[in-house]
């Protein structure tokens, strides 16, 4: 199974992002609107992770004015944890979680009823609004042209979107699934600050589970960004099968 991500975790940057080389370790650099990417292990490479290879990413990565950050699973690559904390990155674990079971109706709460959740098409006029939703979940603000990016990705194929709207047609909570053959990586599930603790967000996971294996995914799989949020992703059937693992700069962190 930890292959299998890994296979996935080096195809799916390639879509909106160029790669460059470094040795052991790959450079995605986003092309386009939307989140950054990040540097991860190169694929089937077996050359030793060290510290000076680190700084040379992060210094590509001063260069183009994009954060510092590497990702990478913990019982895939173990070496790189050492390599980054000498580089003086600090580092945060994640439950890595594939859904391994159905849900159960009974521990998935529906959402209230006067929220609608369903799948966003490219033209849908609600697009804008479930794309921005999760920006504003972290204290962001859309990028100049990410709707417009997410709709020709969801047009190619290429991304799924999912949201929890309000009767006035406005967002709560939205996330996304990114299909690359027959895996998909749940991803960006955030709700807005003044619509949490409705149970939306599980809601839209939930969604985006049902359209995944709808369209014939065989594995889907997410990062939790605790154990608390773990337990509650377990309730839609994922299990925890290893650790993400996160690297960035103290400041950037904060």
């Amino acid at each position: 199974m930890l292959k299998r991500l890994e296979s996935y975790y080096d195809s799916v940057p390639r879509s909106a992002a160029r790669a460059e080389d470094f040795g052991p370790l790959t450079l995605f650099v986003r092309e386009g609107a939307g989140w950054p990417y990040y540097a991860r292990p190169a694929l089937g490479h077996g050359g030793e992770l060290t510290a000076a290879v680190v700084e040379k990413v992060r210094a590509r990565q001063r260069e183009l004015g994009v954060p510092e950050a590497f990702e990478w699973v913990a019982e895939t690559t173990p070496g790189l944890r050492a390599a980054v904390e000498a580089s003086g990155l600090v580092v945060h674990e994640h439950p890595l979680m594939v859904l391994t079971a159905e849900a159960d109706a009974d521990t998935v709460p529906a959402p209230p009823t006067d929220v609608t959740v369903r799948m966003v098409g490219p033209a849908d006029p609600g697009l804008e609004s479930a794309v921005a939703a999760p920006y504003a979940a972290f204290g962001a603000t859309p990028t100049p042209g990410a709707a417009a990016q997410v709709a020709a990705r969801i047009e190619a194929g290429l991304t799924r979107l999912a949201a929890a709207f309000d009767a006035s047609g406005a967002a709560l909570a939205a996330g996304q699934h990114q299909p690359v053959g027959p895996v998909t990586e749940v991803v960006g599930v955030g709700t807005r600050p003044d619509a949490r603790r409705r149970g939306l967000g599980l809601a839209v996971t939930a969604a985006l589970v049902a359209d995944a294996r709808a369209h014939g995914a065989e594995t889907v799989f997410l990062s939790a960004t605790d154990a608390t949020v773990a337990r509650l992703y377990a309730r839609v059937g994922f299990r925890t099968v290893g650790t993400a693992l996160i690297a960035e700069p103290a400041e950037q962190a904060g």
